[in-house]
C-alpha cells in the first residue's frame, strides 16, 4: 500500500461501511474516520453507535466487512473488503482521529456547497472501533476502472 493510498484513505472522504446479514441482506452506515495499518494490510474504521445497531449486529455475527472510501470533488473511490478482528469502544487517542476527520469531510462538504450550520447537527460519538484486515481492493471510481481489483491488496 502506498503512502499516497493510505493518505487518501486517511483523509476526509466519505467513508460507507458495508455488512450483511444470514439472508444476504445488506446494511450500512457511515464512518467517521479511519486508520490504516499498511505495514500490517489492516485498518480501524470508527462507528457511531447511534444507528448503528444492525450493521453491528452483523459484523459481530459474520465478519465481513466492506467499506467504501469517496471523495466528494472529483469521486475518486476505492472499496476494500476484509474481515473483522476486534470491535471495541473508542478511546481517547480514536476520538482525536475521528475530530481530525470530522473537520476534513466538513470541509470537504462545504466547498461542495452543504452549509456549515447543518454540520454542527451531526454526532458521532460515542462510537466503536472497528479493527480489520485488509483481504482485497477495488478501484470503485466512476469509469473504464471501475470494479478493478488493485495491487495493494493481498
Amino acid at each position: 500500500m502506498t503512502s499516497e493510498l493510505v493518505e487518501y484513505m486517511e483523509s476526509g472522504v466519505s467513508l460507507l461501511i458495508g455488512s450483511r446479514d444470514a439472508t444476504l441482506r445488506p446494511a450500512s452506515a457511515r464512518g467517521f474516520g479511519v486508520e490504516v495499518d499498511a505495514k500490517n494490510c489492516a485498518a480501524t474504521v470508527f462507528l457511531p453507535a447511534a444507528g448503528a445497531d444492525i450493521t453491528l449486529s452483523n459484523l459481530q455475527s459474520n465478519g465481513q466487512l466492506a467499506l467504501t472510501f469517496s471523495r466528494m470533488f472529483d469521486h475518486r473511490s476505492l472499496q476494500v473488503k476484509g474481515r473483522i478482528l476486534s470491535i471495541s469502544e473508542t478511546n481517547e487517542r480514536q476520538q482525536r482521529l475521528q475530530d481530525r476527520y470530522f473537520t476534513l469531510f466538513s470541509e470537504g462538504l462545504v466547498f461542495i456547497g452543504h452549509r456549515e450550520q447543518l454540520l454542527r447537527r451531526v454526532r458521532y460519538r460515542p462510537s466503536y472501533a472497528l479493527s480489520f484486515s485488509i483481504e482485497s481492493m477495488f478501484d470503485q471510481t466512476p469509469g473504464p476502472g471501475a470494479g478493478q481489483p488493485r495491487s495493494e491488496s493481498r
